[in-house]
C-alpha cells in the first residue's frame, strides 16, 4: 500500500487527486464526520508571539526577520488578559460549536507545552502557560470541541530544507535533513493528539513544497499517509483536514477552502482542487488579517458574515470564522461585537442552519439549505419580493414564513415554482421562507 500512495503523491503533480482512494474510515470516525457537518460555524484563532509586532502571522516573512531577531519575541511575550474561559464563553455566545486554535504557525513556535522542542510558550516565555491545554480544558467544560492547526511549514526548524516557496533570506544555513525535519513535525503532531483532548487537525502549508514542485524546482513531500496513520493509529476518530488546495487525498477526513465558498475559487488558491465526498469547510477573517494587524480596520459587517454562514451552508459547508487574539491575548472588540450579533440571529434562525444539508438550487438572491422533509429558502435581496424557482422536481405540502409560519401561495406548474410575498415582510439581512414537503 505504501508504495501505491507514494507512486499516487508523485502523479498528483500532473493531474488532480483522487478523493479517498485507499482511506477506509471507521465507524467512529464517520460519526465524528456526521458531527462535523452538522456543526455548522466554528472559531478560528490565529495567534502566535507575531501578535506583539502587529503586522499578521507572516510578519517573519514578510519583513525578512532573521531567525536570530525573531527568537527575541517569545522572550517578552505575556499575555496577562488572555481568558480561555471568555474567549470559549464568546465562541458559544456566537452559537460556534468548534473552535480550530494554532498550535504552531509557520513560524514555528508552538504555543502549547512541546516536549519535542523547548521553542514553545511555556518553556520560552515568560508566561509560562500553556495556551492550549487551558482551552482544552474550557472546552469540555462549555461542550464545545477544540481542533489543532499545525503548520508543516517551517521557518525556523534548519532541518525545514530544501526551502519551499517561503521562509528564504532568514539567516538559517542553507542545508538540512528533510526526514529529520518529518520525524520533528510528526513527533509533534503524535503528542498533540496524545496529550489533547482534541477532535482533530486543519494542517498548513503543504503549498510550500507543491508549488515548487509544479514548477519543476527542487522539493521534498511531506510524506502524508505516515502522519495521517499516526493521528488514526492514536485515535480513528480524529479528523483531518488539510489547506494544500487541493482535492481530497487518502486518510484526509473534511475539505477545506480558504477564503472562498466551495468551488468558487475566487482567490485562485484552489485552481487545482476539485470538491470531494467529505465535509465542507470554508473560512474567512472578519477583517482581512489572520493574525492581529494593528493597521486593519477593514471589518465585514454583521450583514456580511450572517450571509456567510448561511452561504456556506447553503454550499453544504461550515463556516470558520477567524480573531486574531492581541499581544495581550484579549478580542479586538470589534470582532466581539460582530460575533455576538452573529450569535444573536443564530438564536432565532439557527434551526435552518444547524443540522442542515446544501439545499437544492441557489443564486446571488437565494440560498437554500434543507432539513428532512424541510428546505428553508434564504433571501439575501431585501429588494426580492416575488421567487421563481426552475426545475422544482419535489412535491410542496405548504409554504410559510419561517418566523411567522404564515401561509405563502405558491404555484408550481411544469416544475417552476413560483411565490410571491410582501414588501414589508422582507429582513435587510435575510428573509426565511419555509417550503415543506410531502
Amino acid at each position: 500500500m505504501r508504495k501505491i500512495v507514494l507512486l499516487f503523491l508523485i502523479v498528483v503533480m500532473a493531474q488532480p487527486l483522487i478523493a479517498q482512494e485507499y482511506y477506509t474510515p471507521t465507524a467512529e470516525n464517520l460519526k465524528a464526520r456526521e458531527w462535523f457537518q452538522d456543526a455548522k460555524f466554528g472559531l478560528f484563532i490565529h495567534w502566535g508571539v507575531y501578535s506583539i509586532l502587529g503586522d499578521g502571522e507572516w510578519v517573519m516573512q514578510q519583513q525578512k526577520i532573521p531567525v536570530s531577531r525573531y527568537e527575541l519575541l517569545p522572550t517578552f511575550f505575556n499575555p496577562q488578559g488572555f481568558d480561555a474561559k471568555e474567549i470559549v464563553a464568546m465562541a458559544k455566545d456566537a452559537g460556534m460549536k468548534y473552535i480550530t486554535i494554532t498550535t504552531k504557525h509557520h513560524d514555528g513556535f508552538a504555543m502549547y507545552d512541546s516536549q519535542v522542542s523547548d521553542y514553545n510558550v511555556v518553556d520560552d516565555t515568560p508566561y509560562g502557560k500553556d495556551v492550549i491545554r487551558m482551552l482544552e480544558q474550557e472546552c469540555k467544560k462549555a461542550g464545545i470541541k477544540l481542533f489543532a492547526y499545525y503548520s508543516q511549514l517551517d521557518w525556523h526548524n534548519t532541518d525545514y530544507y530544501p526551502r519551499g516557496e517561503t521562509g528564504h533570506d532568514l539567516g538559517r544555513p542553507e542545508s538540512g535533513n528533510w526526514q529529520s525535519y518529518l520525524d520533528y513535525e510528526n513527533a509533534q503532531i503524535k503528542e498533540l493528539a496524545e496529550n489533547y483532548d482534541i477532535a482533530g487537525f486543519w494542517f498548513d502549508g503543504f503549498w510550500d513544497q507543491y508549488n515548487r514542485k509544479k514548477e519543476g524546482k527542487s522539493s521534498e513531500d511531506f510524506d502524508l499517509e505516515k502522519t495521517y496513520e499516526i493521528i488514526h493509529g492514536v485515535n480513528s476518530a480524529l479528523l483531518i483536514g488539510n489547506n494544500h488546495h487541493l482535492t481530497p487525498i487518502p486518510g484526509e477526513d473534511f475539505q477545506m477552502f480558504e477564503k472562498d465558498l466551495p468551488g468558487k475559487n475566487t482567490t485562485g488558491f484552489s485552481e487545482d482542487s476539485k470538491i470531494g465526498n467529505l465535509p465542507l469547510e470554508t473560512c474567512e477573517t472578519i477583517n482581512n488579517s489572520w493574525g492581529f494587524n494593528l493597521k486593519d480596520d477593514s471589518h465585514k459587517s454583521v450583514k456580511d458574515l450572517i450571509q456567510y454562514v448561511i452561504k456556506a451552508a447553503g454550499n453544504n459547508a461550515n463556516f470558520l470564522l477567524n480573531v486574531g487574539p492581541m499581544p495581550n491575548g484579549k478580542i479586538q472588540q470589534e470582532h466581539k461585537e460582530r460575533l455576538k450579533a452573529v450569535g444573536n440571529w443564530l438564536r432565532t434562525n439557527g434551526e435552518t442552519i444547524y443540522g442542515t444539508r446544501g439545499g437544492t438550487f441557489q443564486n446571488k438572491n437565494l440560498v437554500s439549505t434543507q432539513k428532512k422533509n424541510k428546505l428553508y429558502v434564504h433571501i439575501l435581496n431585501s429588494k426580492l419580493n416575488k421567487v421563481e424557482i426552475p426545475n422544482f422536481e419535489k412535491k410542496i405540502k405548504s409554504i410559510v414564513y419561517f418566523d411567522s409560519k404564515k401561509e405563502i401561495k405558491h404555484n408550481l406548474k411544469k416544475g417552476k415554482l413560483t411565490f410571491a410575498f410582501k414588501p414589508e415582510s422582507s429582513d435587510p439581512i435575510d428573509t426565511i421562507i419555509e417550503i415543506i414537503l410531502k
